[in-house]
């Protein structure tokens, strides 16, 4: 075994080592967290909306006769008036406490694809299984074939199909993918200055999306050094 061989046989293994941590770890981790501030600001609004006058009316002999003049006379009327204080009440009550999480997600490769096949999203499923799983052992597969053969036309041939189907490997897109999911998730935080939003989303990588990319910074230039190694012993 020439040392080119062992090269290109470390590569692979490395990259085959890569890519099985980079589909079974998880690759992204969404969580969404209720603000007790937006909250606290939506609070007068649904009362204000779930405040019927029948609830008004009902609640009139329940009020001090001497102060409810005064409340008929506050904008909105007693209506108005209960929906300010008993509002502010909930909001000053609400607005103090901490997070809490309504929504968490961590997904790896085929965690995705069995998700998207258990909602009945075939295509999706289908499409990141084929080009983010069985594509890159294909791969693999066919360069180890290239690189034991020694039929130097058919080695040739053979890593030129390797090239034809990297072309339609989607490993960069998905990377691309994940990474937009996760600027769109930063996205929706909250700015500095800006409104309180009722629940803020932040995103995080996980380990499998760092051994993914590997996997692909590996695989690339191991693919090339074996087409350079073989188009200079043709030569």
């Amino acid at each position: 075994m020439s040392r080119r061989q062992l090269l290109a046989m470390a590569g692979l293994l490395f990259s085959v080592g890569l890519l099985v941590p980079g589909i079974v770890l998880p690759v992204i981790t969404v969580r969404g967290m209720l603000d007790p501030k937006g909250v606290a600001s939506l609070a007068p609004k649904l009362l204000d909306q779930g405040l019927s006058d029948s609830t008004v009316t009902s609640l009139r002999p329940l009020i001090n006769p001497a102060i409810l003049p005064l409340l008929d006379q506050a904008p909105g009327g007693l209506r108005g008036a209960l929906v300010t204080q008993l509002g502010g009440q909930i909001g000053s009550r609400l607005g103090s406490g901490q997070p809490i999480e309504v929504y968490s997600q961590t997904r790896s490769i085929l965690g995705s694809v069995k998700h998207l096949y258990q909602v009945r999203s075939l295509t999706a499923a289908t499409l990141i299984l084929l080009f983010s799983v069985l594509v890159p052992f294909t791969k693999a597969a066919l360069v180890l074939w290239a690189v034991w053969h020694h039929d130097p036309a058919r080695r040739r041939r053979t890593l030129h199909l390797v090239e034809m189907i990297a072309k339609w490997s989607m490993a960069d897109v998905f990377a691309v993918a994940l990474f937009i999911a996760f600027l769109a998730a930063r996205a929706s935080q909250n700015s500095p200055g800006g409104p309180v939003s009722l629940v803020t989303f932040t995103a995080t990588f996980g380990t499998g999306f760092f051994w993914f990319a590997g996997y692909c910074l590996v695989s690339l230039a191991t693919q090339q050094a074996t087409a350079r190694w073989i188009m200079e012993d043709r030569a």
